[in-house]
């Protein structure tokens, strides 16, 4: 049976008036708090949270090295040295002889280099001074290099630069989905927290009602059974339930203790003052389209993103395996100008023209297939890793479709339980009155608590599930079905 959305909005604000003992006027010193707030107060300041800012903050680091990589680099370098030792030195004619020698060398170089991504090599220009002092015959020469300029090339390797674009940015991506998920996550934590902290104070507030109930029915008791109206063993009963209500609010109130401090820890509040929280708040019972939330969530959920960033991770693992297997070949080139003299002034006179280039090729002739099945490995994990992802993709979109089920299913059980609350406490009222006025028994009496009792906490546990399953559908859909937006953040606060 289906309820008008607004009819629903005011019985619940209604009960909550007329049951709640929440309503009453609480100490300044009570910390009141709604879903909303607590909600809030863990997106803000939750240990969740704080974790999730900081993984984020790695993610963009990693990020900026890996855009770095494109970018020019200038560096500069050098390496000084004295050398004052006796050395075995080849002389003109072939011959080695020991040598004493007695010299510092002096140098300094600065570079440009720049990485290119389609071929995976790297330009280089550089210019450079050193100077040598032979300090034993007070003698020194200088060695310039205005401009060298050189390549970097492995001609059938393996290209990180090139696997590096089509990962790092998706990895990154998902970083960010990966933050927004956390949010919605840490939000349905706070819910769970801050409705254990609901259940504790409203048994605390049952049984607070149904003792002093029991009380005011014992002392009654007592009176009719002095008369003759009711039995000993009637009376006895009324007794065990004051003794019983009795028992469940002291335990009620070592509950509500313990789920306040676990609230308090969460949100990080550090004022000890008691906590008092309030779910009064507006219900949306608009259905959620399947179809459409399993768009969003194929579109937005970082769960999807991680599945193809898996594959891309097996398919470059691939290429590396070949890659460093069969024929390598690597090629080096510098071209540039050089000069020597006994002062900086010569040494930059007339410049000679230098070249060099070296090609380096090796080729495994006997492995005993080693490279073939390394290949082979690196082949089976991607295609290992494909059938995962595409389990894993199946097994998201029944998750997204039963969630969205749920929730759809939720805002009904929402509204029978509102009904079967309310029309529970208005039972035992009567049910109340009718003893009282010796129309009814005393097993009347405690079918009539318990139905309330039990009524009250199942509406509790179905307000929480409508909760909880609302932001997890927010979760893994990163869509805002309230407002009709997608979910997002502001990136650039997170990393100040």
């Amino acid at each position: 049976m289906l309820f008008d959305g607004k009819k629903i909005i005011l019985l619940i604000a209604g009960l909550w008036t007329g049951w709640s003992v929440w309503a009453q006027p609480l100490p300044e010193s009570v910390i009141v708090l709604t879903m909303n707030d607590a909600v809030e107060l863990a997106r803000r300041q939750s240990p969740d949270i704080l974790s999730a800012r900081h993984s984020f903050r790695s993610s963009y680091w990693n990020y900026c090295y890996y855009r770095a990589n494109y970018l020019p680099s200038l560096s500069f370098s050098s390496t000084p040295n004295f050398n004052h030792a006796i050395n075995s030195i080849t002389l003109p004619d072939g011959t080695a002889q020991f040598i004493q020698q007695n010299q510092l060398l002096t140098d300094a170089s600065l570079s440009v280099t720049q990485n290119i991504a389609l071929t995976g090599g790297s330009l280089f220009i550089e210019t450079g001074l050193q100077r040598l002092d032979i300090l034993s015959m007070n003698e020194k020469t200088y060695k310039s290099v205005p401009v060298i300029a050189g390549f970097r090339q492995s001609l059938l390797g393996y290209n990180q630069l090139k696997w590096d674009r089509k990962i790092e940015p998706l990895r990154f991506d998902a970083a960010k989905r990966s933050y927004v998920e956390r949010l919605e996550l840490v939000s349905a934590n706070a819910v769970m927290k801050f409705f254990n902290l609901v259940k504790a104070q409203t048994n605390l507030e049952i049984a607070r009602t149904n003792y002093a109930n029991a009380d005011t029915l014992y002392a009654f008791a007592q009176g009719r059974y002095r008369i003759g109206t009711i039995t000993e063993n009637e009376m006895l009963q009324l007794e065990v339930n004051k003794l019983s209500e009795e028992s469940a609010r002291l335990s009620a109130q070592l509950d509500v203790d313990d789920c306040m401090e676990d609230l308090r820890a969460y949100l990080g509040i550090r004022e000890p003052s008691p906590i008092s929280v309030r779910t009064g708040h507006h219900i949306e019972l608009d259905e959620v389209p399947v179809a459409e939330a399993l768009q969003y969530a194929l579109a937005s959920s970082p769960d999807i993103l991680n599945m193809l960033l898996s594959e891309r991770e097996s398919d470059s693992r691939v290429a590396q395996a070949k890659g460093n297997t069969g024929l390598k070949a690597d090629l080096y080139m510098r071209f540039g100008l050089a000069q020597t003299g006994k002062t900086l002034e010569t040494a930059y006179r007339n410049p000679l023209s230098e070249q060099y280039v070296e090609l380096g090729i090796s080729f495994p002739v006997l492995d005993w297939g080693r490279s073939k099945g390394q290949v082979q490995v690196a082949r089976s994990n991607r295609d290992m890793v494909y059938a995962q992802t595409d389990q894993y993709r199946t097994n998201f979109e029944m998750n997204v479709i039963k969630a969205v089920k749920q929730f759809n299913v939720q805002k009904n059980q929402l509204a029978v339980a509102v009904k079967a609350d309310y029309t529970a406490e208005k039972r035992s009222d009567v049910a109340r009155k009718l003893y009282l006025m010796g129309k009814s028994t005393i097993l009347d009496l405690n079918a009539s608590i318990s139905e309330k009792d039990t009524a009250k906490r199942n509406y509790i546990n179905t307000l929480y599930n409508y909760w909880s399953l609302y932001y997890t559908l927010r979760s893994i859909t990163l869509f805002d079905f309230e407002k009709n937006i997608p979910i997002t953040e502001d990136y650039e606060l997170l990393i100040k």
